[in-house]
């Protein structure tokens, strides 16, 4: 589709929203904005944003669905809201944020996604791709939209983009030379449905590859495993757990690189500054991905030696009375926070609880496994867990109010050699704007709790 002549609608007034609509106008496009939001503050917006001053605003109901023939939608915009639903029957095209990024950018590009692990690989493969490329970009869920830099790369350029679930909803010609799926764990349900769509909606980062394109996937998610065999492209997988004669995988604290059953040693896990088998595997991911990019692996090791973990994902903040406190906001979901724990080496205070995403909390619990000396419940969920967490026999469950009370309960309660670990298993939404600022009120409190 040529944009160029065509009317353009942006749905959504945030981050995604308002790179998307800049990048439209910087581009010449005929564009418009809605938000649903009636009463939404423009001078606010206008504040925010100065250059989408003169662009057409709609708020509240959006009325006429034929006027467009290009709707962007945002990230958190559903796809099968009815006046998308009305759009679409209507012959409009139904884009993303990354798919408008992809029409606009240049150079090359190396897209991830996964349940979990996305941010610290896409991270952690950006930091690679710097230190051997002159012009990186690393955008997309990772918190700089995609848009945000399509209109300054070159042919030169070099992308790495995190790739949510909800962004893969609105793929048309979107087509990375190199792809990874790390996991497909049962995540927003609510939003997807039924655990076929948010599969379907996952793999198809691949849908456009070619055979000349690299898909790196996870050999111990059965889902990938499985998938492998549709798949044109040059697959390269990693496993945590056993010995593979073609890929990555990790084998008695060393991660090793095999081609026809010979392997190469990477780097030793004790070199490395992250914790836990389930970022062995990103760290594997990241090798895979930027080996496919062209790296040379003497490059990548560097970075590998180099690398400490994102923030909010099992973040050490601080010793206080002997206890440790970690942030682990990122464990949105049960498998995520089944890795949070599965890192903790002592006695451990677990925060959990927070937004409903129709998840399910038996595999979280069972995981505790003796580890977890008391759960702290928050938030909307927060009844839900503890009654899960009676079915599998843990009784030491406490329910707060706040935040902040959940905090200090955990810090009145430990004793020298403990950690407190802040893992909600849940979306921070209803309580948090997000993840990163539950986060960062967490690491406010902890560093201010008087020792």
């Amino acid at each position: 589709m040529n944009l160029e002549d065509k009317k353009v609608v942006v749905v959504g007034t945030g981050i995604s929203g308002i790179a998307a609509t800049e990048l439209l106008i910087k581009k010449g496009i005929n564009t418009t904005l809605f938000d649903g939001n009636k009463d939404l503050d423009l001078e606010k917006l206008y504040e925010k944003a100065p250059q989408i001053k003169n662009v057409p605003i709609i708020l509240g109901e959006f009325e006429d669905t034929k006027a467009f023939d290009v709707v962007v939608l945002s990230p958190g915009v559903p796809t099968d809201l009815p006046f998308v639903n009305e759009m679409r029957d209507n012959g409009v095209a139904i884009w993303g944020e990354i798919e408008l990024a992809y029409y606009f950018s240049k150079g090359e590009l190396a897209a991830i996604t996964g349940t979990n692990g996305k941010t610290t690989t896409t991270s952690l493969t950006g930091q690679i791709l710097k230190n051997y490329y002159k012009d990186v970009k690393v955008v997309g869920n990772i918190g700089i939209p995609y848009t945000s830099v399509a209109a300054d790369t070159t042919d030169e350029t070099v992308t790495v983009a995190e790739i949510s679930s909800f962004q893969l909803e609105t793929v048309h010609e979107f087509a990375p030379k190199v792809t990874a799926i790390l996991n497909i764990t049962p995540d927003h349900l609510n939003r997807h449905h039924t655990m076929e769509n948010y599969i379907k909606a996952k793999e198809s980062i691949t849908i456009n590859q070619k055979e000349t394109d690299t898909t790196v996937l996870n050999y111990e998610d059965e889902v990938l495993r499985e998938f492998a065999k549709e798949l044109k492209t040059n697959v390269v997988f990693f496993s945590s757990k056993r010995v593979l004669e073609n890929g990555y995988y990790l084998e008695n604290g060393t991660i090793y690189v095999a081609k026809d059953k010979v392997a190469d040693k990477v780097i030793n896990v004790d070199e490395l500054n992250l914790l836990g088998d389930h970022n062995y595997e990103n760290v594997m991911a990241a090798c895979a991905v930027s080996r496919a990019m062209g790296v040379p692996m003497d490059k990548i090791v560097e970075v590998l030696k180099l690398f400490t973990a994102v923030e909010h994902r099992i973040e050490y903040v601080t010793e206080k009375r002997g206890v440790k406190f970690y942030n682990d906001s990122k464990g949105t979901n049960p498998d995520a926070a089944i890795k949070g724990i599965k890192a903790m080496n002592r006695p451990t205070l677990l925060i959990g609880g927070g937004y409903d995403k129709e998840s399910e909390y038996d595999e979280w619990i069972e995981s505790f496994d003796g580890k977890v000396k008391k759960l702290v419940l928050i938030g909307q969920t927060k009844e839900k867990i503890a009654e899960c967490a009676k079915k599998h026999n843990f009784n030491d469950v406490v329910l707060c109010e706040t935040f902040e009370e959940a905090i200090n309960y955990c810090y009145d309660h430990a004793v020298l050699g403990d950690a407190v670990l802040l893992s909600p298993a849940c979306a921070s939404w209803g309580m948090f704007p997000n993840y990163e600022e539950r986060g960062r009120i967490f690491k406010d409190i902890v560093n201010n709790l008087q020792e």
